[in-house]
C-alpha cells in the first residue's frame, strides 16, 4: 500500500524508485518513533512500579516536600527539551529522552499508591486500544490535520490552567470537566502529530536530523499517551 501524500513533494528525478525509498524510509521512521516511545513507557511503567511498591523509596519522595520537585521536574524537561532539541546531537536528545521517561516514573510511582493494579492494568489497555486507533487514523487519513492544531494547542492551554486552579478548588465537578475535554484534547493531539511526524519526515527527507526528530516525535506521542492515560483514570481507575 503507499502511504498517503499530504501535498508534501517527492523527489522527481527518478519518480519510481525515489517514492519507494521514500515510503519505505517513512515506514522505518514511524517504526523507529514507534518503538522509541514504547520502550519510553517500558521504562516509565518499571520505574513507577518499583518506586509505588518500594516504601523505602516512596516515603520520602510522597510524604515530603520533595513530592513537589518529583511533580514538576516532568514539566522541566519537556521545556528544555522544546529550546535545546535543535542544539542537541542525537545521542544527547537520546539520552535526555531516557532520563524524561525515568523521571516521569517517579511521578507517576503516586498512581500505584492511589489505584488498585487490576484498574491500572485495565486503563493501560484502554488508553493503549484508543491512542493505537487515533494514531493509525493521523497516519493514514488523507484529510489535512493542521488546520486543527490551534483549536488543540488552545484546548492544550485550558486543560493545564484548570487543572492548576482545581489544585487549589478542589472540585470533583471540575475535574470531572477537565478530564473529558482533556481526553477529547490528547486524542486529536495524537491524530495530528502522527500526522506532523509525517510531514517532518517529508520535509527532512535525506537529513541527518531524522534521528533527533524520530526521538521528538517520540517525546509528543509519549506525552500524550501518558496524559489520555492519567485521565481515563479518574474514570476507570479503582482507588485502594
Amino acid at each position: 500500500m503507499n502511504t498517503p501524500n499530504y501535498g508534501f513533494s517527492r523527489p522527481t528525478a527518478t519518480p519510481r524508485v525515489d517514492a519507494a525509498l521514500f515510503d519505505e524510509g517513512l515506514r522505518q521512521h514511524m517504526l523507529r518513533v514507534y518503538n522509541y516511545m514504547a520502550l519510553g513507557l517500558v521504562l516509565t511503567g518499571v520505574v513507577a512500579f518499583i518506586v509505588g511498591s518500594t516504601p523505602a523509596l516512596y516515603v520520602p519522595i510522597f510524604q515530603t516536600p520533595l513530592k513537589w520537585v518529583v511533580m514538576l521536574a516532568p514539566l522541566a524537561f519537556v521545556f528544555f527539551f522544546s529550546f535545546r532539541i535543535h542544539a542537541m546531537s542525537a545521542a544527547a536528545a537520546q539520552m535526555t529522552f531516557w532520563a524524561f521517561c525515568a523521571v516521569m516514573g517517579l511521578s507517576l510511582a503516586s498512581v500505584f499508591l492511589v489505584f488498585t493494579g487490576t484498574s491500572i492494568a485495565r486503563t493501560f489497555f484502554i488508553a493503549a486500544a484508543m491512542f493505537g486507533a487515533t494514531s493509525l487514523y493521523g497516519y493514514t487519513t488523507k484529510r489535512d490535520l493542521s488546520k486543527f492544531g490551534s483549536f488543540l494547542i488552545m484546548g492544550l492551554i485550558g486543560v493545564i490552567l484548570a487543572s492548576i486552579i482545581n489544585i487549589f478548588l478542589g472540585s470533583s465537578a471540575l475535574q470531572f470537566v477537565v478530564s473529558v475535554i482533556g481526553i477529547l484534547v490528547f486524542i486529536g493531539l495524537t491524530a495530528w502529530d502522527t500526522q506532523n511526524i509525517k510531514e517532518q519526515y517529508a520535509e527532512n527527507f535525506g537529513a541527518e536530523s531524522l534521528q533527533k526528530l524520530a526521538v521528538f516525535g517520540a517525546l509528543s506521542l509519549y506525552l500524550n499517551f501518558v496524559n489520555i492515560f492519567q485521565l481515563l483514570l479518574n474514570f476507570t481507575g479503582e482507588r485502594e
